[in-house]
């Protein structure tokens, strides 16, 4: 009995060590496939950390320092962009900022003229051609003025008029209407893009007429250098030189119309249920020291800060001419250097060495 009670224990105790026997490697499998997981993983990652000279631990506290940087912000890392480099004008890329001149100006081309004697007070670079920006709204007023089309007939801003050249916002919405008198006055004072566009779009014969007047004007001044593609200045395809500026300047002074809506310093519209305030773009409008007849700014960036006046410094009339100045302020700063140096009184000599003769220069205009 006692020999049975034995041999049913043995059958016991052996199953109990099969079953371990069975189980065991089981598990010990599922740990070896996880270790080779680990390990192959850790041989992807270990050349990478061992070329860079960092530790897995030092990976793993960096990690560590992450995660609880995050937990107490609460805020993912941000990650700034570097700035875009400002796109080069014409003037830059041919290499017309290179030129020194006496005033150490920053516009790469000037022409500072006498307006009743056209004798040349200094210039730099001033036969050279290049994209004139919002200069060409000048021609637009002479254009648009010379017509005499009703100034009180109201047009309305279509979705021709939107910028597609650069993109460039307006105030004055698709649908805004204004009259002929107004958009004007906004194109010449402010340099309203859109104001500009839709007085060429609704002249007589349309925008491809009005911009083939332009360039008819442009011919019969004389102004040779001179090439006009729209009426707004957003492209560079419309090109100038400084001496043609100064002839165009010269014609728009002798309109008061011109005369009067450049200079204006601000002005009003109404829009709708809306009025709007304009400004001119042209700080020195504001300036007590300046007396300015007639003036425009420009700026695109193949063009450049831009500039042209006629004033009256030291008892002359003078016309300028600013193009492809480098900085937001920097054709204001030429001005001013200018108009220091002219109530200076540069001597003769000087004069003959940094100008000559308009009529010279500017053959036939």
């Amino acid at each position: 009995m006692s020999h049975q009670i034995l041999s049913r224990a043995l059958k016991i105790v052996g199953f109990l060590v099969l079953s371990t026997a069975l189980v065991v490697p089981a598990a010990d499998a599922k740990s070896t496939k996880s270790s080779r997981s680990t390990a192959r993983s850790t041989v992807l990652k270990a050349p990478h950390a061992a070329k860079a000279g960092i530790s897995k631990k030092s990976i793993s506290s960096r990690k560590s320092a992450h995660v609880s940087s995050r937990l107490r912000t609460g805020k993912r890392k941000s990650f700034v962009a570097a700035p875009v480099p400002a796109k080069p004008s014409f003037g830059q890329m041919a290499g017309l900022h290179t030129a020194q001149d006496p005033l150490d100006l920053k516009s790469s081309v000037a022409l500072v003229i006498d307006q009743d004697t056209r004798e040349v007070l200094f210039s730099k670079n001033q036969q050279a051609v290049l994209p004139i920006a919002s200069l060409t709204k000048l021609m637009t007023g002479v254009i648009i003025s010379a017509a005499r089309l009703p100034m009180d007939e109201m047009i309305t801003v279509t979705q021709d008029d939107v910028d597609t050249e650069k993109h460039s916002g307006s105030r004055l919405k698709v649908g805004a209407t204004l009259t002929r008198g107004e958009l004007l006055h906004l194109a010449l004072m402010s340099s309203e893009n859109r104001a500009a566009h839709a007085l060429g779009r609704t002249y007589p014969g349309g925008i491809e007429n009005f911009v083939s007047l332009m360039n008819a004007k442009a011919q019969a001044l004389g102004m040779r250098d001179t090439s006009y593609a729209e009426p707004t200045g957003l492209s560079s395809r419309n090109q100038s030189s400084a001496q043609d500026l100064a002839t165009l300047v010269n014609a728009a002074h002798g309109d008061p119309v011109l005369r009067e809506l450049t200079t204006s310093p601000g002005y009003q519209v109404a829009v709708g249920n809306r009025t709007l305030q304009y400004n001119n773009t042209n700080s020195l409008i504001k300036n007590p020291d300046w007396d300015i007849g007639l003036q425009k700014t420009g700026y695109i960036s193949e063009a450049g800060q831009c500039l042209v006046m006629q004033a009256k410094i030291a008892g002359r009339k003078l016309i300028m001419v600013f193009l492809d100045s480098a900085g937001k302020l920097s054709r204001i700063g030429d001005a001013e250097r200018v108009r220091r140096w002219v109530e200076a009184g540069p001597a003769v000599a000087q004069k003959e060495r940094i100008g000559t003769s308009f009529k010279q220069v500017s053959a036939g205009s």
